[in-house]
């Protein structure tokens, strides 16, 4: 059996060399994967054998067996998801926590990862502008940060009308209503269920004009049981227009019924990094609680999520956990008292990273490229014969539709044929969108995180997008 030293080299090498060469590639391959489901299952469904295998062998295999199933979203030419790349420093770093393989549940456990989880904390909470005495959470997304922020909610707000869930449980505890936008966010449903607050409890306010919180039905609602433990969950960037609601409209009217406010702000959290955007946030700063995520526009690898609560008792309260084997120091900062896991990746090591490669000005311009991009695509791929704009971006989201060219087409024919032509444009490597229902049309969506996306990317994808509607054939047609 070879030395530990060196079997750690070669495997390590193997996947360093097969890195960099699939991230120098690319600019030039498919953003599409080009294999399929069975193939992918033929190859990598072996035989578990008696022996084991050198690990140079198995990573060098691994590759060899993906090939074609590994979807482009690394690089600038993606657009479908909300889905950033890594930075640089922000790779290298995620290696580093892989090798170092802390366990940052505990001070005690990993001294370095807790002092840098302390410090993204403090650094993120001074990029958005939220309290200085916020407690926070590095979690693995959006939902989970959603999650960790309603977990401390429910604490509170029960807590106020003298139940103790922690102790006794949502089995006889007051109902809490959860109002919000019929326009929420999935994840945020996820959590409702997860936490066992009941999907029927959820109440989404239906949206009257696009992008329109429904304030005046918000205070309806609100009037309705002015003592119901209540909690109002708001978004900051709408995942098909990229739209903020009137934080600084429902934030204080919410808290004139003494509601939690929770903002969903995955990825328009980051336009606080921007002077040219952030007056979208004003008043951001008076909610209770806020999401965010780090694998999204701050370009971290995945899993990355940050949740931020203003009343730091009640998260504590609602995630720490005492038993007499943990050691505790009481001058650090234990993540577990923070946070839904109890052993976890250091996962503050790659934001701390990106975060000082980037800087103040890094984010910033971050922000605005992609926006800036988000804007060039919806509109000049919006201006194509075939094609109308739906959703010109407020930030980095918009939609666009294509038209069935057809004599008498209904929306129907519509959203069918838009659906098409994002499958055209898919199958042809160039770049990669996904299709989305937005207000009872489909419509193509454009989102734009990456910090690789590129002038040159812009071009190139309008001209793909050209080729393929100029290629259309009418349904129906000779």
């Amino acid at each position: 059996m070879a030395k530990l030293d060196t079997a750690f080299r070669q495997a390590l090498e193997t996947a360093q060399q097969e890195a960099i060469s699939y991230l120098e590639g690319l600019d030039d391959g498919s953003v599409a994967t080009t294999t399929d489901l069975q193939t992918l299952r033929r190859r990598l469904r072996k035989p578990l054998g008696d022996q084991g295998l050198s690990p140079e062998q198995v990573v060098a295999e691994l590759v060899r067996d993906v090939e074609g199933g590994i979807l482009g979203s690394a690089g600038g030419r993606f657009f479908a998801w909300v889905i950033g790349g890594s930075l640089p420093s922000a790779l290298a770093a995620d290696w580093l926590a892989s090798a170092w393989d802390q366990n940052a549940g505990l001070y005690a456990c990993a001294p370095a990862a807790g002092v840098v989880e302390e410090i993204v904390g403090d650094w993120l909470k001074e990029l958005f502008g939220l309290p200085a005495h916020a407690s926070f959470a590095l979690v693995t997304g959006c939902q989970m940060a959603h999650a960790t922020c309603l977990a401390a909610a429910r604490h509170a707000v029960l807590q106020k009308h003298g139940w103790d869930v922690q102790e006794k449980g949502l089995f006889g505890a007051p109902r809490i209503r959860l109002l919000t936008s019929d326009q929420q966010h999935s994840s945020l449903n996820r959590s409702v269920r997860l936490l066992g607050f009941g999907l029927e409890n959820l109440i989404g306010l239906p949206q009257q004009e696009p992008d329109q919180f429904p304030v005046a039905r918000l205070e309806q609602e609100l009037k309705k049981s002015p003592s119901s433990p209540t909690i109002v969950a708001i978004q900051a960037g709408d995942v098909n227009s990229g739209a903020f609601d009137p934080l600084e409209t429902i934030i204080p009217l919410a808290r004139q019924y003494g509601a939690w406010v929770h903002v969903d702000g995955a990825f328009g959290l980051w336009a606080a990094a921007s002077p040219r955007y952030r007056h979208f946030l004003k008043g951001v700063e008076q909610a209770d609680s806020w999401a965010t995520d780090g694998h999204k526009w701050l370009n971290v690898p995945y899993d990355c999520g940050y949740a931020f609560v203003a009343d730091t008792q009640s998260h504590q309260a609602s995630m720490s956990h005492r038993a007499s084997y943990l050691v505790h120091n009481a001058d650090a900062r234990d993540e577990m008292d923070w946070n839904p896991e109890f052993s976890r990746r250091a996962r503050g090591f790659p934001s701390y990273a990106a975060l000082r490669q980037l800087g103040r000005d890094g984010v910033r311009d971050l922000v605005e490229r992609c926006c800036r991009h988000a804007h060039s695509l919806v509109t000049r791929i919006g201006g194509l014969p075939g094609a109308e704009v739906v959703s010109v971006p407020v930030i980095n989201q918009g939609l666009v539709r294509f038209l069935d060219p057809r004599s008498g087409a209904t929306q129907q024919d519509h959203d069918r044929h838009t659906d098409e032509v994002i499958a055209a444009i898919v199958r042809t490597g160039e770049a990669f969108f996904g299709g989305t229902t937005w207000h009872g049309r489909r419509a193509m969506r454009i989102s734009v995180s990456n910090w690789q996306t590129s002038d040159a990317d812009v071009e190139r994808v309008v001209g793909a997008v050209a080729a393929v509607l100029k290629a259309q054939v009418p349904v129906g047609s000779p």
